[in-house]
């Protein structure tokens, strides 16, 4: 068996166990059913991540803007509820893009260590630390759109695996970004760039990214779902809406002109992370 086909074959029995378990969590929690407009944020920002956008920072915004999710559930909320949108992306790039097996094998579990530190530290911060955080991640997020808008990406190489000292470097940074995944700030566009950076085929960022958060978001929902740090009712929403607008995105839409909707998705992240640290700056401190 290729470590690819381990890896597709890993995925499967990975998110029919995690499905199985979340919903047994929903039906002892009696949890809600999700409301038209989380199904609606599920739908918008898994079509916009498989196109390449991502879904964190949207995510965060619109549960932000909207008031659905209670500023401190909201990066468990994103993790379990893009958990299983995130397994069907997964097996899509993992099968159809070309990427040395091994790299990539090791690439998804040094995020899945970082996922399970971080989300075990992040589900345990007061409100306002949670706050400034993914206040400071949204900008982060809002950095990286300008960069691809304004065509500042490194260009890459054609490269599809890493060994020696690259390898071991790609590692510790994707060590690192499984571990900000738990605060909300996605992986895509770091991870284009460290690949690119690394001197590999761009294109390798899509397998590995969605193969590192395929595998880190049960990692690191287990820890928010144990300590209640996430919303039921929202969660589901993303995965019921999320799920399909994979499928749409991904076989039917394939592409479409995304300059205009970075711009867009650039300002509502600025607005919604000063909306955070004001938030985080003006309210009282959580017990």
């Amino acid at each position: 068996m290729t470590a690819r086909a381990a890896l597709l074959a890993a995925l499967g029995l990975l998110s029919a166990v995690f499905a199985a378990l979340w919903a047994w969590s929903l039906r002892a929690a009696r949890a809600r059913r999700p409301t038209a407009a989380e199904l609606g944020v599920g739908f918008l920002t898994d079509f916009l991540d498989t196109l390449g956008i991502g879904s964190f920072a949207v995510t965060t915004a619109l549960f932000k803007l909207l008031g659905l999710v209670a500023d401190e559930d909201i990066p468990g909320t994103l993790n379990v509820g893009h958990a299983i949108p995130t397994f069907v992306e997964a097996f899509i790039f993992v099968a159809i893009v070309a990427v040395d097996g091994r790299t990539l094998v090791l690439m998804i579990a040094a995020s899945v260590a970082g996922a399970w530190l971080g989300a075990d530290f992040v589900s345990c911060l007061p409100r306002r630390r949670i706050q400034l955080g993914m206040g400071a991640a949204l900008i982060v997020a809002a950095g990286f759109f300008l960069m691809k808008n304004l065509g500042l990406f490194p260009a890459g190489g054609d490269a599809l695996g890493l060994s020696g000292a690259r390898l071991a470097v790609g590692l510790a940074f994707n060590f690192v970004f499984g571990a900000l995944m738990t605060l909300g700030i996605g992986a895509y566009a770091p991870c284009m760039i460290l690949t690119s950076l690394l001197g590999m085929n761009p294109t390798t960022a899509f397998p590995i990214m969605m193969g590192s958060c395929a595998f880190l978001m049960p990692a690191a929902s287990a820890r928010f779902v144990r300590r209640g740090r996430y919303a039921p009712g929202p969660a589901l929403g993303l995965t019921l809406g999320g799920a399909p607008a994979v499928l749409l995105a991904a076989y039917v839409v394939k592409s479409l002109p995304l300059t205009a909707v970075r711009w867009l998705v650039t300002a509502v992240v600025l607005y919604t992370a000063g909306a955070m640290i004001r938030s985080a700056l003006v309210g009282k401190p959580a017990a």
